[in-house]
Protein backbone atom coordinates (compact mmCIF):
# COMPACT_ATOMS: atom_id res chain seq x y z
CA UNK A 1 0.00 0.00 0.00
CA UNK A 2 1.44 3.33 -1.00
CA UNK A 3 1.68 5.88 2.10
CA UNK A 4 2.66 9.24 -0.72
CA UNK A 5 0.48 12.10 -0.36
CA UNK A 6 -2.31 12.23 -2.03
CA UNK A 7 -1.91 15.10 -4.84
CA UNK A 8 -2.48 18.88 -4.02
CA UNK A 9 -6.24 19.95 -6.38
CA UNK A 10 -7.14 23.25 -7.00
CA UNK A 11 -10.62 23.85 -7.21
CA UNK A 12 -12.63 26.87 -8.62
CA UNK A 13 -15.48 28.58 -7.81
CA UNK A 14 -17.40 29.54 -10.63
CA UNK A 15 -17.68 32.95 -10.01
CA UNK A 16 -13.72 32.65 -9.45
CA UNK A 17 -12.93 30.86 -12.93
CA UNK A 18 -14.90 33.30 -15.27
CA UNK A 19 -12.97 36.36 -13.72
CA UNK A 20 -10.00 34.57 -14.29
CA UNK A 21 -11.47 34.15 -17.61
CA UNK A 22 -12.19 37.80 -17.82
CA UNK A 23 -8.75 38.40 -17.25
CA UNK A 24 -6.94 36.46 -19.40
CA UNK A 25 -9.73 37.49 -22.89
CA UNK A 26 -9.49 41.40 -21.53
CA UNK A 27 -5.76 40.56 -20.97
CA UNK A 28 -4.79 38.71 -24.29
CA UNK A 29 -7.14 40.11 -26.88
CA UNK A 30 -8.00 43.46 -25.44
CA UNK A 31 -9.54 45.99 -27.93
CA UNK A 32 -10.55 45.31 -31.46
CA UNK A 33 -11.87 45.97 -34.59
CA UNK A 34 -15.00 43.43 -35.39
CA UNK A 35 -16.73 43.48 -38.93
CA UNK A 36 -20.51 41.47 -39.21
CA UNK A 37 -23.86 41.70 -39.53
CA UNK A 38 -26.22 43.36 -36.70
CA UNK A 39 -28.94 40.22 -35.79
CA UNK A 40 -31.03 40.00 -32.48
CA UNK A 41 -31.38 43.95 -32.37
CA UNK A 42 -32.77 44.84 -29.29
CA UNK A 43 -33.83 48.96 -27.86
CA UNK A 44 -34.85 48.79 -24.02
CA UNK A 45 -35.97 51.56 -22.75
CA UNK A 46 -32.49 52.39 -20.81
CA UNK A 47 -31.55 53.45 -24.33
CA UNK A 48 -28.54 50.88 -24.54
CA UNK A 49 -28.30 48.59 -27.83
CA UNK A 50 -27.55 45.05 -27.39
CA UNK A 51 -27.21 42.71 -30.31
CA UNK A 52 -25.53 39.91 -31.72
CA UNK A 53 -22.48 40.60 -34.23
CA UNK A 54 -22.24 37.39 -36.67
CA UNK A 55 -20.75 35.63 -39.65
CA UNK A 56 -21.71 32.62 -41.30
CA UNK A 57 -18.99 30.91 -38.53
CA UNK A 58 -20.02 32.45 -35.92
CA UNK A 59 -21.33 35.10 -33.39
CA UNK A 60 -21.23 37.25 -30.41
CA UNK A 61 -22.90 39.50 -28.48
CA UNK A 62 -22.07 43.10 -28.43
CA UNK A 63 -23.22 46.04 -25.90
CA UNK A 64 -23.68 49.88 -26.98
CA UNK A 65 -24.22 51.91 -24.05
CA UNK A 66 -26.32 54.88 -24.33
CA UNK A 67 -23.47 57.13 -23.08
CA UNK A 68 -21.10 56.42 -26.38
CA UNK A 69 -24.36 56.72 -29.05
CA UNK A 70 -23.56 59.99 -29.29
CA UNK A 71 -21.59 59.30 -32.94
CA UNK A 72 -24.40 56.90 -34.59
CA UNK A 73 -24.40 58.64 -37.61
CA UNK A 74 -27.54 55.78 -39.17
CA UNK A 75 -30.22 54.01 -37.48
CA UNK A 76 -28.97 50.77 -36.96
CA UNK A 77 -31.32 47.38 -37.70
CA UNK A 78 -30.95 43.96 -38.33
CA UNK A 79 -29.21 42.88 -40.91
CA UNK A 80 -26.89 45.75 -41.41
CA UNK A 81 -23.41 45.34 -42.07
CA UNK A 82 -21.12 46.99 -39.74
CA UNK A 83 -17.83 47.40 -38.19
CA UNK A 84 -17.32 47.96 -34.06
CA UNK A 85 -14.63 49.27 -31.96
CA UNK A 86 -14.44 48.09 -28.49
CA UNK A 87 -13.68 45.65 -26.13
CA UNK A 88 -13.65 42.17 -25.63
CA UNK A 89 -14.54 40.99 -22.21
CA UNK A 90 -16.98 38.35 -20.23
CA UNK A 91 -20.11 38.95 -18.79
CA UNK A 92 -20.09 37.26 -15.07
CA UNK A 93 -23.77 36.49 -14.60
CA UNK A 94 -23.79 34.00 -17.56
CA UNK A 95 -20.78 33.70 -18.45
CA UNK A 96 -20.85 34.66 -22.31
CA UNK A 97 -18.13 36.64 -23.77
CA UNK A 98 -18.92 39.62 -25.20
CA UNK A 99 -17.80 43.26 -27.14
CA UNK A 100 -18.11 46.39 -25.51
CA UNK A 101 -18.68 48.84 -28.35
CA UNK A 102 -17.23 52.26 -28.10
CA UNK A 103 -17.25 52.97 -31.60
CA UNK A 104 -19.54 51.58 -34.68
CA UNK A 105 -19.68 52.33 -38.52
CA UNK A 106 -21.99 50.99 -41.30
CA UNK A 107 -20.13 48.52 -43.13
CA UNK A 108 -22.94 48.21 -45.91
CA UNK A 109 -26.60 45.90 -45.50
CA UNK A 110 -25.87 42.23 -44.98
CA UNK A 111 -26.36 39.72 -46.85
CA UNK A 112 -29.73 38.83 -45.60
CA UNK A 113 -30.73 42.45 -45.92
CA UNK A 114 -29.66 43.12 -49.41
CA UNK A 115 -31.49 39.73 -50.49
CA UNK A 116 -35.01 41.35 -49.03
CA UNK A 117 -34.51 44.40 -50.06
CA UNK A 118 -34.10 43.21 -53.88
CA UNK A 119 -37.37 40.86 -53.55
CA UNK A 120 -38.86 43.49 -51.87
CA UNK A 121 -38.04 45.89 -55.30
CA UNK A 122 -38.62 43.17 -57.44
CA UNK A 123 -42.08 42.18 -56.21
CA UNK A 124 -42.98 46.09 -55.70
CA UNK A 125 -42.53 46.84 -59.33
CA UNK A 126 -44.23 43.56 -60.74
CA UNK A 127 -47.41 45.18 -58.44
CA UNK A 128 -47.74 42.45 -55.92
CA UNK A 129 -48.17 45.15 -52.98
CA UNK A 130 -50.13 47.53 -54.63
CA UNK A 131 -53.58 48.69 -52.64
CA UNK A 132 -55.67 47.80 -55.48
CA UNK A 133 -55.19 44.46 -54.67
CA UNK A 134 -55.98 44.48 -50.77
CA UNK A 135 -59.15 42.07 -50.48
CA UNK A 136 -61.58 43.86 -47.09
CA UNK A 137 -61.55 41.74 -43.87
CA UNK A 138 -64.97 40.21 -43.69
CA UNK A 139 -66.73 41.49 -41.21
CA UNK A 140 -68.21 38.40 -39.06
CA UNK A 141 -66.15 35.48 -40.01
CA UNK A 142 -67.27 31.97 -39.05
CA UNK A 143 -64.27 30.10 -39.96
CA UNK A 144 -60.45 31.55 -39.23
CA UNK A 145 -57.71 29.42 -40.75
CA UNK A 146 -54.45 30.19 -38.79
CA UNK A 147 -50.70 28.88 -40.48
CA UNK A 148 -48.31 28.97 -37.93
CA UNK A 149 -46.00 26.96 -35.07
CA UNK A 150 -48.68 24.15 -33.68
CA UNK A 151 -46.46 24.73 -30.47
CA UNK A 152 -45.57 27.85 -28.76
CA UNK A 153 -46.96 30.70 -27.20
CA UNK A 154 -47.96 32.39 -30.21
CA UNK A 155 -51.13 30.13 -31.61
CA UNK A 156 -51.67 29.97 -27.61
CA UNK A 157 -52.38 33.58 -27.24
CA UNK A 158 -54.17 34.05 -30.65
CA UNK A 159 -56.41 31.15 -29.28
CA UNK A 160 -57.02 32.95 -25.81
CA UNK A 161 -57.75 36.16 -27.69
CA UNK A 162 -60.59 35.03 -30.28
CA UNK A 163 -62.19 32.84 -27.88
CA UNK A 164 -62.57 36.05 -25.38
CA UNK A 165 -63.37 38.02 -28.10
CA UNK A 166 -65.98 35.72 -29.60
CA UNK A 167 -65.85 32.50 -28.11
CA UNK A 168 -68.15 30.28 -30.86
CA UNK A 169 -65.79 30.93 -33.74
CA UNK A 170 -64.73 28.18 -35.59
CA UNK A 171 -60.65 27.41 -35.61
CA UNK A 172 -59.29 25.68 -38.05
CA UNK A 173 -54.74 25.15 -37.36
CA UNK A 174 -52.85 24.51 -40.49
CA UNK A 175 -49.73 23.28 -38.41
CA UNK A 176 -46.23 24.20 -40.23
CA UNK A 177 -42.47 25.18 -39.33
CA UNK A 178 -41.67 28.65 -39.49
CA UNK A 179 -38.44 28.80 -39.63
CA UNK A 180 -35.22 26.54 -40.97
CA UNK A 181 -35.42 24.44 -44.25
CA UNK A 182 -38.35 24.00 -45.61
CA UNK A 183 -40.76 25.92 -43.74
CA UNK A 184 -41.42 28.70 -46.25
CA UNK A 185 -42.74 25.70 -48.94
CA UNK A 186 -44.53 24.99 -45.58
CA UNK A 187 -46.38 27.60 -45.30
CA UNK A 188 -47.41 28.79 -49.01
CA UNK A 189 -48.88 25.08 -49.22
CA UNK A 190 -51.15 25.70 -46.35
CA UNK A 191 -52.30 28.98 -47.84
CA UNK A 192 -52.80 27.29 -51.20
CA UNK A 193 -54.65 24.37 -49.25
CA UNK A 194 -57.24 26.72 -46.99
CA UNK A 195 -57.94 28.29 -50.80
CA UNK A 196 -59.10 25.03 -52.05
CA UNK A 197 -61.10 23.96 -49.01
CA UNK A 198 -64.07 26.24 -49.72
CA UNK A 199 -65.50 26.66 -46.66
CA UNK A 200 -62.91 29.50 -45.33
CA UNK A 201 -63.30 33.49 -44.63
CA UNK A 202 -60.14 34.71 -43.41
CA UNK A 203 -56.42 33.33 -42.67
CA UNK A 204 -54.11 34.40 -40.18
CA UNK A 205 -50.47 33.84 -40.87
CA UNK A 206 -47.68 34.08 -38.47
CA UNK A 207 -45.42 33.87 -36.22
CA UNK A 208 -43.49 35.15 -33.11
CA UNK A 209 -40.45 37.63 -32.65
CA UNK A 210 -37.09 36.91 -33.52
CA UNK A 211 -34.01 37.88 -35.61
CA UNK A 212 -34.09 38.44 -39.10
CA UNK A 213 -32.54 34.44 -40.02
CA UNK A 214 -35.67 33.12 -37.45
CA UNK A 215 -38.15 35.46 -39.51
CA UNK A 216 -36.98 34.44 -43.04
CA UNK A 217 -39.64 31.84 -43.77
CA UNK A 218 -41.79 34.97 -44.27
CA UNK A 219 -39.00 36.72 -46.71
CA UNK A 220 -38.99 34.01 -49.10
CA UNK A 221 -40.78 34.68 -52.79
CA UNK A 222 -42.63 31.50 -52.67
CA UNK A 223 -44.49 32.34 -49.33
CA UNK A 224 -45.12 36.04 -51.05
CA UNK A 225 -46.70 34.65 -54.14
CA UNK A 226 -49.03 32.21 -52.18
CA UNK A 227 -50.25 34.90 -50.38
CA UNK A 228 -50.69 36.98 -53.12
CA UNK A 229 -53.01 34.50 -55.50
CA UNK A 230 -54.88 33.79 -52.47
CA UNK A 231 -58.60 34.55 -52.91
CA UNK A 232 -59.15 34.79 -49.08
CA UNK A 233 -58.29 38.01 -47.22
CA UNK A 234 -54.95 37.02 -45.53
CA UNK A 235 -53.69 39.07 -42.16
CA UNK A 236 -49.66 38.85 -42.22
CA UNK A 237 -48.73 38.62 -38.52
CA UNK A 238 -44.65 38.32 -38.05
CA UNK A 239 -42.99 39.01 -34.82
CA UNK A 240 -42.97 42.10 -32.92
CA UNK A 241 -43.76 45.61 -33.99
CA UNK A 242 -40.56 46.73 -35.29
CA UNK A 243 -40.32 43.75 -37.35
CA UNK A 244 -41.46 43.76 -41.35
CA UNK A 245 -41.44 40.75 -43.50
CA UNK A 246 -42.35 40.32 -47.23
CA UNK A 247 -45.39 39.00 -46.56
CA UNK A 248 -46.76 41.87 -44.44
CA UNK A 249 -46.32 43.73 -47.84
CA UNK A 250 -48.03 41.32 -49.71
CA UNK A 251 -50.93 40.48 -47.31
CA UNK A 252 -54.30 42.48 -47.48
CA UNK A 253 -53.57 43.51 -43.89
CA UNK A 254 -50.55 43.38 -41.58
CA UNK A 255 -50.56 42.87 -37.70
CA UNK A 256 -47.75 44.31 -35.17
CA UNK A 257 -48.01 41.24 -33.52
CA UNK A 258 -49.81 37.58 -33.91
CA UNK A 259 -52.13 38.83 -30.90
CA UNK A 260 -53.00 42.00 -32.44
CA UNK A 261 -53.99 39.79 -35.63
CA UNK A 262 -56.69 37.91 -33.58
CA UNK A 263 -58.08 41.30 -32.49
CA UNK A 264 -57.84 42.66 -36.16
CA UNK A 265 -59.71 39.70 -37.65
CA UNK A 266 -62.73 40.13 -35.48
CA UNK A 267 -64.60 42.37 -32.77
CA UNK A 268 -65.52 41.62 -29.56
CA UNK A 269 -69.13 40.00 -29.35
CA UNK A 270 -70.16 42.25 -27.25
CA UNK A 271 -69.76 44.91 -29.25
CA UNK A 272 -71.80 43.13 -31.96
CA UNK A 273 -74.42 42.41 -29.91
CA UNK A 274 -74.33 46.18 -28.77
CA UNK A 275 -74.47 47.47 -32.02
CA UNK A 276 -77.20 45.11 -32.96
CA UNK A 277 -79.59 46.23 -29.80
CA UNK A 278 -78.81 49.80 -30.63
CA UNK A 279 -79.31 49.42 -34.28
CA UNK A 280 -82.37 47.39 -33.27
CA UNK A 281 -83.03 50.11 -30.89
CA UNK A 282 -83.00 52.81 -33.94
CA UNK A 283 -84.83 50.79 -36.18
CA UNK A 284 -87.89 50.42 -33.56
CA UNK A 285 -88.06 54.08 -33.19
CA UNK A 286 -88.18 54.82 -36.90
CA UNK A 287 -90.75 52.26 -37.90
CA UNK A 288 -92.48 54.07 -34.74
CA UNK A 289 -92.56 57.33 -36.45
CA UNK A 290 -93.29 56.40 -39.82
CA UNK A 291 -96.18 54.00 -38.42
CA UNK A 292 -97.65 57.51 -36.95
CA UNK A 293 -96.79 59.79 -39.95
CA UNK A 294 -98.64 57.57 -41.89
CA UNK A 295 -101.78 57.43 -39.51
CA UNK A 296 -101.65 61.16 -39.53
CA UNK A 297 -101.72 61.33 -43.24
CA UNK A 298 -104.00 59.36 -43.22
CA UNK A 299 -106.36 60.76 -40.73
CA UNK A 300 -106.05 64.30 -42.30
CA UNK A 301 -107.28 63.08 -45.66
CA UNK A 302 -110.22 61.21 -43.91
CA UNK A 303 -111.31 64.40 -42.95
CA UNK A 304 -110.36 66.19 -46.56
CA UNK A 305 -113.79 67.28 -48.56
CA UNK A 306 -112.71 64.61 -51.16
CA UNK A 307 -113.83 61.80 -48.80
CA UNK A 308 -116.78 63.64 -47.45
CA UNK A 309 -118.10 65.01 -50.65
CA UNK A 310 -116.73 62.40 -53.15
CA UNK A 311 -119.47 63.20 -55.51
CA UNK A 312 -118.22 66.49 -55.88
CA UNK A 313 -115.02 65.99 -56.94
CA UNK A 314 -116.40 63.53 -59.71
CA UNK A 315 -118.10 66.95 -60.92
CA UNK A 316 -115.19 68.75 -60.88
CA UNK A 317 -113.13 66.40 -63.04
CA UNK A 318 -116.02 66.22 -65.04
CA UNK A 319 -116.28 69.54 -65.65
CA UNK A 320 -112.62 69.57 -66.78
CA UNK A 321 -112.63 66.99 -69.01
CA UNK A 322 -115.89 68.99 -70.77
CA UNK A 323 -113.82 71.80 -70.73
CA UNK A 324 -110.63 70.28 -72.49
CA UNK A 325 -113.00 68.88 -74.79
CA UNK A 326 -114.26 72.19 -76.26
CA UNK A 327 -110.74 73.44 -76.24
CA UNK A 328 -109.85 70.61 -77.96
CA UNK A 329 -112.75 70.89 -80.73
CA UNK A 330 -112.16 74.53 -80.93
CA UNK A 331 -108.10 73.86 -81.43
CA UNK A 332 -108.89 71.41 -84.08
CA UNK A 333 -111.53 73.42 -86.00
CA UNK A 334 -109.06 76.38 -86.30
CA UNK A 335 -106.12 73.89 -87.31
CA UNK A 336 -108.55 72.47 -90.13
CA UNK A 337 -109.22 75.81 -91.27
CA UNK A 338 -105.74 77.30 -91.16
CA UNK A 339 -104.59 74.04 -93.34
CA UNK A 340 -107.32 75.06 -96.18
CA UNK A 341 -106.28 78.29 -95.92
CA UNK A 342 -103.00 77.57 -96.59
CA UNK A 343 -103.62 75.11 -99.51
CA UNK A 344 -105.70 77.47 -101.07
CA UNK A 345 -103.25 80.55 -101.19
CA UNK A 346 -100.90 77.75 -102.13
CA UNK A 347 -103.15 76.70 -105.34
CA UNK A 348 -103.57 80.52 -106.10
CA UNK A 349 -99.72 81.34 -106.11
CA UNK A 350 -98.90 78.19 -107.80
CA UNK A 351 -101.66 79.02 -110.60
CA UNK A 352 -100.50 82.36 -111.21
CA UNK A 353 -97.30 81.32 -111.11
CA UNK A 354 -98.21 78.82 -113.93
CA UNK A 355 -99.66 81.75 -116.43
CA UNK A 356 -96.59 84.20 -116.13
CA UNK A 357 -94.41 80.66 -117.06
CA UNK A 358 -97.03 80.19 -119.98
CA UNK A 359 -96.88 83.69 -121.26
CA UNK A 360 -93.10 84.10 -120.89
CA UNK A 361 -92.55 80.98 -122.81
CA UNK A 362 -95.26 82.06 -125.28
CA UNK A 363 -93.30 85.69 -125.93
CA UNK A 364 -89.99 84.00 -126.15
CA UNK A 365 -91.12 81.50 -128.70
CA UNK A 366 -92.74 84.37 -130.97
CA UNK A 367 -89.33 86.02 -130.92
CA UNK A 368 -87.41 82.93 -131.81
CA UNK A 369 -89.94 82.92 -135.03
CA UNK A 370 -89.22 86.29 -135.89
CA UNK A 371 -85.46 85.47 -135.65
CA UNK A 372 -85.88 82.04 -137.52
CA UNK A 373 -87.57 84.12 -140.59
CA UNK A 374 -85.34 87.08 -140.70
CA UNK A 375 -82.13 84.23 -140.90
CA UNK A 376 -84.03 81.72 -143.68
CA UNK A 377 -83.35 81.85 -147.24
CA UNK A 378 -87.17 83.42 -148.06
CA UNK A 379 -86.19 86.43 -146.48
CA UNK A 380 -82.41 86.87 -147.48
CA UNK A 381 -84.39 86.50 -151.50
CA UNK A 382 -86.95 89.19 -150.76
CA UNK A 383 -84.13 91.61 -150.18
CA UNK A 384 -83.25 91.51 -153.67
CA UNK A 385 -80.52 88.31 -153.30
CA UNK A 386 -81.31 85.35 -155.49
CA UNK A 387 -79.81 81.37 -155.56
CA UNK A 388 -78.18 80.08 -158.40
CA UNK A 389 -77.79 76.61 -159.21
CA UNK A 390 -76.27 74.55 -162.04
CA UNK A 391 -77.59 71.98 -164.31
CA UNK A 392 -77.17 69.21 -161.81
CA UNK A 393 -78.56 71.35 -158.63
CA UNK A 394 -75.17 72.49 -157.15
CA UNK A 395 -75.19 76.42 -156.00
CA UNK A 396 -73.15 78.23 -157.75
CA UNK A 397 -70.35 80.19 -155.48
CA UNK A 398 -67.83 81.24 -158.02
CA UNK A 399 -68.10 82.39 -161.75
CA UNK A 400 -64.97 80.16 -162.12
CA UNK A 401 -66.77 77.14 -161.44
CA UNK A 402 -69.10 77.08 -164.64
CA UNK A 403 -68.45 76.93 -168.36
CA UNK A 404 -69.57 78.70 -171.51
CA UNK A 405 -72.82 77.55 -172.55
CA UNK A 406 -73.87 75.60 -169.61
CA UNK A 407 -77.64 76.33 -168.23
CA UNK A 408 -78.07 77.83 -164.97
CA UNK A 409 -81.43 78.01 -162.66
CA UNK A 410 -81.80 81.23 -160.82
CA UNK A 411 -84.33 81.46 -157.70
CA UNK A 412 -85.90 85.08 -157.17
CA UNK A 413 -87.71 86.35 -154.41
CA UNK A 414 -90.89 85.72 -157.08
CA UNK A 415 -90.08 83.27 -159.90
CA UNK A 416 -87.40 81.52 -161.19
CA UNK A 417 -84.91 82.12 -164.46
CA UNK A 418 -83.31 79.25 -166.71
CA UNK A 419 -80.28 80.79 -168.66
CA UNK A 420 -77.18 79.76 -170.59
CA UNK A 421 -73.78 81.34 -169.51
CA UNK A 422 -72.50 83.24 -172.63
CA UNK A 423 -69.74 85.69 -170.78
CA UNK A 424 -68.31 84.65 -167.87
CA UNK A 425 -66.62 87.39 -165.56
CA UNK A 426 -64.05 86.16 -162.77
CA UNK A 427 -63.63 88.17 -159.74
CA UNK A 428 -60.22 88.89 -161.02
CA UNK A 429 -61.29 90.37 -164.26
CA UNK A 430 -63.81 92.62 -162.25
CA UNK A 431 -61.27 94.16 -160.57
CA UNK A 432 -59.39 94.50 -163.72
Amino acid sequence: MSTSPAPTRKVYGVGELTRKIKLIIEGEIGWVWLEGEVSNLSRPSSGHLYFTLKDDQAQIRAAFFRGKQRGLSFDMKDGHKVRVHGQITVYERSGQYQIIVQDIEEAGAGSLQAAFEALKKKLEDEGLFDASRKKPLPMLPQRIGIVTSPTGAVIRDMLHVLARRFPNLHIILAPVKVQGDGAAEQIAAAIDHFNTRGDMDVLIVGRGGGSLEDLWAFNEEVVARAIARSSLPIISAVGHETDFSISDFAADLRAPTPSAAAELVIGRKEDFEEALTHTSRRLARSLNTFRLELKNRFLSCSRSWVFREPDHLVRQYRQRIEGLKRDMATTLRGAVRERQQRIDESGMRAKHLIQVRRQETRSRLEHLKGQLRLLGPRAVLERGYSITRTADGKILRDAGQIQKGKQLTTILAKGVIESTVNRIETEDRHGE
